[in-house]
C-alpha cells in the first residue's frame, strides 16, 4: 500500500533525525534543520533520497528606462552587469515587460527614477516589479533615486488625494519587499510605506565638490522655510552662517521671495533644495539675493527635473551654477552651467549592504554628523 505524502515525510525525517520533535505543520523549521546537515550541495539524507543545501541568493539588477545610464554606473560599482530585460510598448501604448534571464530565489533590485513621463515610468516599475515577483526572486527592493508625486504628500485642499501614499501602495502591491530611496521631499513619505524603507541623502557627495570650490565668506540660503531642515545640516558640515528666504507662492509655477533673514551681503552664497522643475523658488529667492549684496550664487538642488519654464528661468536667473545629481536623466543644456555629481557609488554602496544586511546608517553621516 503506498504511504500518503504526509506519512512519508514524517517517516523521512524520523529516518534523518532532521525533523525530531518537529510537528508536520513546522516543516520549514524541519526542512532547515536537514539542510544544515548538508556540507556539500547534495548530501545522502537516507536510503535513495537526497537533500538540498541552501543556496546563497545572489544579486541581481534590472533597470527600466527612465535612468539608465545610472543604473548601468550602479551596476558597475557593485562589479556586475545589469540583468537582461525586455521593456517596450505596444502599439497602444501599453508596457510589455520580460525578464530574460534566470532570477528565482535572487536578491532583485530595481532601478527606476519616476521622472517625466512620470506616469509611465512608475507603470514599468510596476510591471517589472510584478514580473519578478511571479519569476520567484527571493526579495525585490525598488531601488527610486527620485520619488514622484512626493509633493502631493498632504490634503491641503478640499477633496484632493495624497497621491504620495497612493503611489507607496502600489508599490508594495506590486510586490517590493523593499524600498531604497534618496531625499524625499518630505521624510513622513516613509511612513506611508508598509515594508522597510532605505532613505538615502545626496548631501555627503555635494559636500566633496563644495568643499573642493574653495568658497570664500559662504553663506548657506534655504530657498524657502520648507527646505531649512536641510539647509541647517549643510551650513553645520561647511561650518558656515544660514539664511532663509521667505516666499510667497502665487501659483504651481510661480513664486516670489518678500524678505532674507540673515546676511549675505558681499557674500557667497549657496542655496540647498530637494527639488526643482519650473525653478520659480530658485530664481525668485536669487533675484532678491541679488538685490541684497550677494556675490556668487550657487544653487545645490538633489533631483533637478528642469522642464522649458525651468531652463529658461535658470538662462535669466542670477544663478552662477547648479549643483545637481544624476537621480534624473537630462540631456545637456545650453546656456546654464550644470555640474552633475553621480550617486552611482552612494546607491551601489547602499545595495551591497543591504544584501549582505548590514547597516547603512554610515552612508549618511559625515564629519561627524548627520545630513538630516
Amino acid at each position: 500500500m503506498a504511504k500518503s505524502s504526509s506519512n512519508f515525510l514524517n517517516d523521512h525525517l524520523a529516518e534523518t533525525g532532521a525533523g525530531r520533535d518537529v510537528p508536520f505543520y513546522d516543516f520549514p523549521l524541519a526542512r532547515h534543520r536537514a539542510r544544515a546537515q548538508s556540507a556539500s550541495l547534495y548530501a545522502p539524507a537516507g536510503p535513495g533520497l537526497l537533500i538540498l543545501s541552501p543556496k546563497r541568493a545572489t544579486v541581481k539588477i534590472f533597470s527600466g528606462n527612465s535612468n539608465l545610464p545610472l543604473a548601468e554606473a550602479i551596476a558597475a560599482g557593485i562589479g556586475m552587469s545589469l540583468g537582461r530585460s525586455a521593456v517596450t510598448k505596444f502599439p497602444d501604448g501599453e508596457t510589455f515587460v520580460k525578464i530574460e534571464e534566470n532570477v528565482r530565489g535572487e536578491d532583485v533590485f530595481v532601478v527606476q527614477s519616476s521622472s517625466p513621463p512620470t506616469n509611465h515610468h512608475l507603470m514599468e516599475m510596476f510591471i517589472m516589479i510584478d514580473a519578478l515577483r511571479r519569476a520567484s526572486a527571493t526579495r525585490i527592493t525598488a531601488v527610486i533615486p527620485f520619488y514622484g508625486y512626493a509633493r502631493q504628500d498632504r490634503k491641503d485642499q478640499p477633496r484632493v488625494p495624497i497621491t504620495a501614499k497612493l503611489v507607496a501602495n502600489l508599490i508594495v502591491a506590486a510586490g517590493a519587499n523593499r524600498v531604497l530611496t534618496m531625499d524625499l521631499h518630505a521624510q513622513q513619505i516613509q511612513g506611508f510605506f508598509d515594508i522597510p524603507v532605505d532613505h538615502l541623502y545626496a548631501a555627503p557627495v555635494m559636500y566633496s565638490y563644495i568643499r573642493s570650490l574653495n568658497l570664500e565668506n559662504p553663506v548657506v540660503v534655504s530657498p524657502d522655510v520648507g527646505g531649512l531642515k536641510m539647509a541647517y545640516a549643510y551650513s553645520q558640515a561647511l561650518e558656515t552662517e544660514l539664511a532663509i528666504v521667505a516666499k510667497r507662492r502665487k501659483s504651481p509655477s510661480e513664486v516670489e521671495s518678500t524678505a532674507i533673514i540673515g546676511d549675505v551681503n558681499g557674500r557667497n552664497v549657496l542655496m540647498v533644495d530637494d527639488l526643482t522643475e519650473t525653478a520659480g523658488t530658485l530664481a525668485s529667492a536669487a533675484e532678491l539675493l541679488r538685490r541684497s549684496g550677494a556675490k556668487e550664487i550657487r544653487a545645490c538642488v538633489s533631483h533637478a527635473l528642469l522642464n522649458e519654464q525651468g531652463i529658461e528661468r535658470l538662462k535669466k536667473s542670477g544663478i552662477d551654477e547648479l549643483i545637481t545629481t544624476d537621480t534624473v536623466a537630462r540631456s545637456p543644456i545650453a546656456g546654464v552651467k550644470i555640474t552633475t555629481l553621480s550617486v552611482a557609488e552612494l546607491l551601489a554602496e547602499a545595495i551591497k549592504r543591504i544584501h549582505s544586511n548590514s547597516s547603512v546608517t554610515s552612508l549618511f553621516e559625515f564629519k561627524g554628523g548627520r545630513t538630516s
